[in-house]
């Protein structure tokens, strides 16, 4: 599957008719909602995990040097913490644009911290997209995003936002967390050289 997701995900009309439709953010969406939402809320959808196996082609990195993102893989059990967005639907021409580097939308069940639920859309980057990177050891994908840079800026800025926002829900992401460690480790030995 090509790398740019734009016309698969304008040809979608499973919410075509919804005067709104929830959106689930697991990465940047979380901090960078840089569009117009009629609500925000704390959420969490099962049985996906978040992975810095995306390349970044167009915002953290470039083609010919991708950066590292997130995107979401299938894990039994698992329990994915973001941010929800009751938006419009005319909202799609921007978000389908900003996640056009191999993230198509997905259908999924979304849990609030309340108790209640909704069906909405997530991005996914699924395996067979041309942009897709695949697992390396944490450490590996950390000094990738430390000497990644794209047009949305430094690559470790995707990643030292996207941990704080975590924090601040009160996620525990260990694969996040350790990737930061890892960054953080490698920018205290660059100071201490």
């Amino acid at each position: 599957m090509s790398a740019d997701t734009l016309a698969a995900n304008r040809r979608l009309a499973r919410f075509d008719g919804h005067a709104e439709v929830w959106v689930f953010g697991y990465g940047s969406l979380i901090y960078k909602a840089d569009f117009p939402y009629l609500e925000r809320r704390p959420a969490r959808i099962h049985g996906w995990t978040r992975r810095f196996w995306q390349g970044s082609h167009d915002h953290r990195g470039t083609p010919q040097a991708p950066g590292r993102v997130v995107t979401l893989v299938r894990e039994r059990g698992a329990v994915c913490v973001g941010m929800a967005y009751r938006v419009t639907p005319d909202v799609f021409d921007h978000l389908d644009y900003r996640e056009k580097n191999g993230y198509l939308r997905f259908v999924t069940e979304l849990c609030f911290e309340d108790g209640g639920g909704a069906e909405g859309l997530v991005y996914i980057a699924t395996t067979d997209n041309a942009a897709f990177l695949g697992p390396a050891p944490e450490h590996e994908i950390a000094r990738h995003i430390a000497a990644s840079e794209g047009p949305s800026g430094p690559n470790r800025d995707y990643l030292l936002h996207l941990a704080a926002a975590l924090r601040e829900l009160g996620a525990d992401d260990p694969h996040v967390f350790a990737i930061e460690r890892h960054l953080r480790a490698l920018d205290e030995g660059v100071a201490a050289g």
